[in-house]
């Protein structure tokens, strides 16, 4: 139907054209629709239903009312074995289902005589909001048992991390192989063997797709950005908070690491790598500029660098700022970092501008050892400032001569404090563009191990190489770079001390790559 084209106060009007790939760039308004249909129809709509009487029949109105009231397990209103019986006819009259949504971007219905119907409460933050479902036979068991509670959990957790979810309603829609998103309501896929039965990765499409489309109600269904500008900005954003909602739904089915996962695409050949701030139809691997990079730097950004607690608070004041405006990318810029007091410019920077890798690993390390022996360098500094050397005293040295170490240095300074008895100078390299923190873990010989983060500022003076030293009264037998792939690090060949040895799969690996 014809549509407003958007004006916003930074790029006026947004009049490119759609060519299948990057989506849309809408306005808000108020709808007032009426459909007519077979009356044997079922239906759902963006909007809220204005003439439940004339369109539902008594029985269904009184189960509805009972959803209303039911917030652990769906409610049938329209059970299968009634969809059954009606698919099997086909009625002569017509209803006229009637909607009203305001501020809402767009409109989209689904209606059939075979959907099966159920629906349940969602307490969001003391508001109760309607979350609903519609399929065929064919989608049973696997939507009854999950396609409603699947939609209930994307609503709370969204709402935990953006705002209060502000509609009346969020409706899943059964279809055999489509996942597209409108105000309150999406179709998705997902669809059990003919006897019933399915796999766990049926299972978890049909739940990903779910919790996908319902997330694409905060963005960019309310966070209005442009899509067919930014792609990034609804999908890498409702892809990483899709990712938290889905560990909130079944950890198990979920569990990943989406910072270990992007580095494939990161690693691969640059000639086919855009930044993710391209425009979606200029992007040869779509999927991963615009929905897992984006997702997996954001969940670095919350885990690694930022924290949880800060991370949540940044984000959500960005998505209350811009609830039903139109943010740009600098606008999710700024609020993240003037929300957090943190300065992430090197971070957005190399994320989201550039195809830079993380490669950050372990150059050098050496033994140094205690000693009373100065060497040239501070001889000769002893020997131009002798008074202010000679005002303190004996001092002790660290040297990586292994002839004048001295064990017993600091005995004299110990004051029955234990005195370090294995000291390691550490030269980590970054080969790779990106900057990231340095997560390093130390492994002692008796089995303990230590961990220590230091922030991506460390590499402000030296953007190749940075020292750092260890001392411990135990022998340090491993020294690993970024043990948990916590910051997409593409080649882990350099995160060890003492180098693991290369394998023939990993030399064939570096073959392909190259």
């Amino acid at each position: 139907f014809p549509r407003l084209a958007v004006y916003n106060n930074v790029e006026g009007w947004q009049n490119m054209q759609f060519w299948g790939r990057s989506e849309f760039a809408l306005e808000f308004g108020d709808y007032e629709v009426a459909i007519t249909v077979p009356a044997d129809h079922i239906m759902e709509a963006t909007g809220t239903l204005q003439n439940e009487k004339e369109v539902l029949t008594k029985t269904q109105r009184k189960r509805y009312e009972k959803a209303r009231n039911t917030f652990d397990n769906p409610v049938l209103i329209v059970t299968q074995e009634e969809a059954e019986i009606a698919e099997k006819g086909k009625s002569t009259g017509t209803k006229t289902w009637k909607f009203k949504a305001d501020r809402v971007r767009d409109f989209a219905f689904a209606t059939s005589r075979k959907y099966i119907w159920d629906a349940m409460a969602v307490n969001v933050n003391g508001k109760t909001v309607m979350a609903t479902s519609m399929y065929p036979k064919e989608g049973n068991p696997l939507w009854e048992e999950h396609s409603t509670r699947a939609v209930a959990t994307t609503l709370i957790e969204y709402s935990k991390l953006t705002f209060d979810y502000p509609y009346i309603k969020a409706v899943s829609v059964h279809s055999e192989r489509q996942g597209m998103e409108y105000p309150m309501i999406c179709f998705n896929f997902g669809r059990p063997n003919a006897d019933g039965s399915y796999s766990d990765r049926t299972k978890k499409g049909m739940l990903g797709v779910i919790i996908h489309e319902v997330g694409h109600n905060f963005f960019p269904m309310i966070v209005n950005s442009d899509e067919r500008q930014w792609t990034w900005m609804d999908e890498g954003l409702n892809s990483f908070v899709e990712i938290l909602a889905e560990l909130v739904y079944d950890p198990e089915l979920f569990a990943t690491n989406p910072t270990k996962e992007i580095t494939r695409y990161m690693a691969g050949d640059q000639s086919n790598l855009s930044p993710i701030m391209s425009q979606g139809d200029y992007v040869k691997q779509f999927g991963p500029n615009a929905y897992t990079k984006p997702a997996a730097g954001l969940y670095m950004l919350r885990q690694t660098i930022m924290g949880p607690e800060l991370f949540d608070y940044a984000f959500r004041t960005y998505a209350k700022r811009w609830m039903f405006k139109h943010p740009t990318p600098e606008d999710f810029f700024r609020s993240m970092q003037d929300a957090s007091g943190m300065d992430l410019d090197w971070f957005f920077r190399g994320w989201f501008y550039t195809t830079d890798v993380t490669d950050i690993g372990i150059k050098e390390v050496k033994l140094l050892y205690l000693t009373d022996k100065p060497n040239e360098k501070m001889r000769t500094l002893k020997e131009k400032y002798k008074r202010y050397f000679n005002s303190l005293g004996d001092l002790v040295y660290i040297t990586d001569n292994k002839e004048d170490a001295n064990p017993n240095a600091m005995d004299a300074y110990a004051d029955g404090k234990e005195v370090p008895a294995y000291i390691y100078a550490v030269e980590f390299e970054k080969p790779g563009g990106l900057v990231m923190p340095i997560i390093v873990e130390l492994t002692y010989a008796d089995g303990t191990s230590m961990r220590e983060t230091y922030p991506a500022q460390i590499w402000m003076r030296n953007d190749t190489s940075v020292k750092r030293v260890f001392a411990s009264a135990k022998e340090v037998v491993s020294i690993v770079v970024d043990p948990d792939f916590e910051t997409a690090d593409v080649d882990t060949s350099n995160n060890n001390w003492p180098r693991k040895a290369s394998t023939k799969f990993d030399t064939f690996k570096k073959k392909m790559k190259n």
